[in-house]
């Protein structure tokens, strides 16, 4: 009589290791996040933050994101060594980049403008769509903004005070994106805040720029002129 052959179970496949992990959106954010913060206290030098944010969207694994920040700390920590453990599920623990707020604009135009507060991470999404962010009267709670853009088909045009420190770090594909007046001699104050454009247009437009004529000061002064008035 033979016996009923049962098929041999399938090997476990390896277990890939924690830094060679594929980095995902959340990973660069958190990456990008200190990178900033390292620039803003002149842990970094404006061409080694450069360098190190190109090289943020080339490396493919969460091992290597964390090669970049080796030697910096972490925002709010003691240094310490790299852990290459993946991020837990749920909201993005303090410390850790976090989108404030999204600004969406599909086959449609949007407008963020006048007195507000904008956070140290804002989304841009642009589909078919116009969208425009002016800063140029915001109340700047940070020292380093970031604007995250993606431009599919759409145009986004980012607007700041001209003694604003901008800088802008993305690519397009048969697009645009651009940054004018980036590191402009005697315009920008040292002690403003500093505003990063990071963004990737796919046939669409990306357009960052100060607006002249608007300085943070000037705005202070008419606020308090205002108040008092």
């Amino acid at each position: 009589m033979d016996l009923e052959k049962k098929p041999a179970a399938p090997a476990a496949a390896p277990a890939v290791a924690p830094a060679e992990l594929r980095a995902s959106d959340a990973d660069r954010d958190r990456i990008a996040h200190i990178l900033a913060d390292a620039l803003a206290e002149g842990r970094l030098t404006a061409d080694e933050h450069s360098e190190r944010l190109d090289s943020l969207y080339a490396v493919k694994t969460v091992g290597e994101l964390e090669v970049l920040v080796r030697d910096l700390p972490a925002p709010g920590a003691v240094p310490a060594a790299p852990s290459y453990a993946p991020p837990p599920a749920g909201p993005a623990p303090a410390g850790q980049a976090e989108v404030s707020e999204t600004v969406v604009a599909v086959c449609s135009s949007v407008t963020r403008k006048g007195r507000w507060r904008p956070g140290a991470h804002t989304r841009v999404v642009s589909v078919l769509g116009d969208v425009t962010v002016d800063l140029t009267e915001a109340v700047f709670e940070q020292q380093v903004t970031e604007v995250n853009v993606t431009s599919v088909l759409g145009n986004v045009e980012i607007l700041v005070p001209e003694n604003v420190t901008l800088r802008g770090y993305g690519s397009g594909v048969l697009g645009n994106f651009e940054v004018h007046g980036e590191g402009r001699a005697g315009t920008t104050d040292p002690n403003a805040p500093v505003v990063i454009v990071r963004g990737f247009a796919l046939l669409g437009n990306i357009e960052a720029r100060p607006r002249l004529g608007a300085r943070l000061v000037d705005l202070a002064v008419k606020l308090r002129k205002r108040l008092e008035g």
